[in-house]
Protein backbone atom coordinates (compact mmCIF):
# COMPACT_ATOMS: atom_id res chain seq x y z
CA UNK A 1 0.00 0.00 0.00
CA UNK A 2 2.81 2.41 -0.90
CA UNK A 3 1.69 5.80 -2.17
CA UNK A 4 3.86 7.64 -4.70
CA UNK A 5 3.98 11.36 -5.40
CA UNK A 6 6.11 12.82 -8.18
CA UNK A 7 7.57 16.29 -7.81
CA UNK A 8 10.28 18.42 -9.36
CA UNK A 9 13.00 20.34 -7.53
CA UNK A 10 12.62 24.06 -8.15
CA UNK A 11 15.27 26.71 -7.72
CA UNK A 12 13.52 27.87 -4.54
CA UNK A 13 14.13 24.40 -3.01
CA UNK A 14 17.92 24.67 -3.31
CA UNK A 15 20.73 26.42 -1.50
CA UNK A 16 23.58 28.39 -3.08
CA UNK A 17 25.32 25.21 -4.21
CA UNK A 18 22.24 24.09 -6.19
CA UNK A 19 21.37 21.15 -3.93
CA UNK A 20 18.11 20.75 -2.03
CA UNK A 21 18.23 22.53 1.32
CA UNK A 22 17.88 19.86 4.02
CA UNK A 23 14.66 21.23 5.57
CA UNK A 24 12.88 21.07 2.22
CA UNK A 25 12.85 17.27 2.36
CA UNK A 26 10.44 17.68 5.28
CA UNK A 27 8.18 19.74 3.01
CA UNK A 28 8.41 17.09 0.30
CA UNK A 29 7.37 14.30 2.66
CA UNK A 30 4.58 16.48 4.10
CA UNK A 31 3.17 16.77 0.58
CA UNK A 32 3.50 13.01 0.23
CA UNK A 33 1.54 12.42 3.45
CA UNK A 34 -1.14 14.92 2.46
CA UNK A 35 -1.67 13.27 -0.93
CA UNK A 36 -1.61 9.79 0.65
CA UNK A 37 -4.40 10.80 3.05
CA UNK A 38 -6.33 12.44 0.20
CA UNK A 39 -6.01 9.28 -1.93
CA UNK A 40 -7.45 7.30 1.00
CA UNK A 41 -10.52 9.54 0.62
CA UNK A 42 -9.95 11.16 4.01
CA UNK A 43 -10.97 14.81 3.99
CA UNK A 44 -8.86 16.45 6.69
CA UNK A 45 -11.01 19.59 6.72
CA UNK A 46 -14.16 17.53 7.36
CA UNK A 47 -12.32 15.34 9.87
CA UNK A 48 -11.52 18.43 11.90
CA UNK A 49 -14.97 19.99 11.48
CA UNK A 50 -17.02 16.85 12.17
CA UNK A 51 -14.81 14.83 14.54
CA UNK A 52 -12.55 17.52 16.00
CA UNK A 53 -9.52 15.42 15.00
CA UNK A 54 -6.30 16.61 13.38
CA UNK A 55 -3.04 14.81 12.57
CA UNK A 56 0.32 15.98 13.89
CA UNK A 57 3.87 14.70 13.57
CA UNK A 58 4.92 13.29 16.95
CA UNK A 59 8.31 11.93 15.96
CA UNK A 60 10.53 11.96 12.91
CA UNK A 61 13.87 10.25 12.34
CA UNK A 62 15.56 11.20 9.07
CA UNK A 63 18.54 9.97 7.06
CA UNK A 64 20.02 12.15 4.33
CA UNK A 65 21.77 9.76 1.96
CA UNK A 66 22.50 11.68 -1.27
CA UNK A 67 21.71 15.18 -2.53
CA UNK A 68 18.91 16.12 -4.89
CA UNK A 69 19.60 19.01 -7.25
CA UNK A 70 17.77 21.73 -9.12
CA UNK A 71 15.40 20.33 -11.77
CA UNK A 72 15.59 16.72 -10.53
CA UNK A 73 12.37 14.74 -10.76
CA UNK A 74 11.76 13.05 -7.41
CA UNK A 75 9.34 10.47 -6.10
CA UNK A 76 8.08 10.58 -2.54
CA UNK A 77 7.00 7.13 -1.34
CA UNK A 78 4.77 6.89 1.72
CA UNK A 79 4.31 3.44 3.24
CA UNK A 80 2.21 2.84 6.36
CA UNK A 81 3.94 0.42 8.71
CA UNK A 82 1.59 0.23 11.69
CA UNK A 83 -1.57 1.78 13.07
CA UNK A 84 -2.66 1.82 16.71
CA UNK A 85 -5.46 3.60 18.54
CA UNK A 86 -4.06 7.11 18.11
CA UNK A 87 -0.84 6.59 16.10
CA UNK A 88 0.20 5.97 12.54
CA UNK A 89 3.79 4.92 11.82
CA UNK A 90 5.06 5.57 8.31
CA UNK A 91 8.19 5.16 6.29
CA UNK A 92 8.75 7.93 3.77
CA UNK A 93 11.43 7.80 1.12
CA UNK A 94 12.53 10.34 -1.49
CA UNK A 95 14.01 8.81 -4.63
CA UNK A 96 15.49 10.02 -7.91
CA UNK A 97 15.21 7.47 -10.72
CA UNK A 98 15.14 4.68 -8.14
CA UNK A 99 18.10 5.99 -6.10
CA UNK A 100 17.24 6.51 -2.42
CA UNK A 101 18.19 10.06 -1.41
CA UNK A 102 16.32 10.54 1.86
CA UNK A 103 14.48 8.23 4.24
CA UNK A 104 12.36 9.00 7.30
CA UNK A 105 10.44 7.12 9.94
CA UNK A 106 7.45 9.28 10.88
CA UNK A 107 4.98 8.88 13.72
CA UNK A 108 1.69 10.72 13.35
CA UNK A 109 -0.77 11.15 16.19
CA UNK A 110 -4.43 12.07 16.24
CA UNK A 111 -5.11 15.13 18.36
CA UNK A 112 -8.18 17.00 19.52
CA UNK A 113 -8.44 20.67 18.66
CA UNK A 114 -7.07 21.39 22.15
CA UNK A 115 -3.94 19.37 21.38
CA UNK A 116 -4.73 16.28 23.45
CA UNK A 117 -4.27 12.76 22.01
CA UNK A 118 -7.47 11.07 20.84
CA UNK A 119 -8.30 7.74 19.25
CA UNK A 120 -8.44 7.63 15.49
CA UNK A 121 -12.07 7.43 14.38
CA UNK A 122 -13.01 3.84 13.47
CA UNK A 123 -13.73 4.75 9.83
CA UNK A 124 -10.19 6.13 9.52
CA UNK A 125 -8.58 3.05 11.13
CA UNK A 126 -10.46 0.83 8.66
CA UNK A 127 -9.01 2.76 5.71
CA UNK A 128 -5.50 2.37 7.10
CA UNK A 129 -5.60 -1.41 7.55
Amino acid sequence: MTHRLSLRVYYEDTDLSGIVYYANYLKFIERGRTEWVRDLDIDQVLLKAEEGVVFAVRRLEADYLAPARFDDELTVETTPESVSGARINLRQDVLRAGELLFSAQVTLVALSETGHPVRLPAKIRLKLH
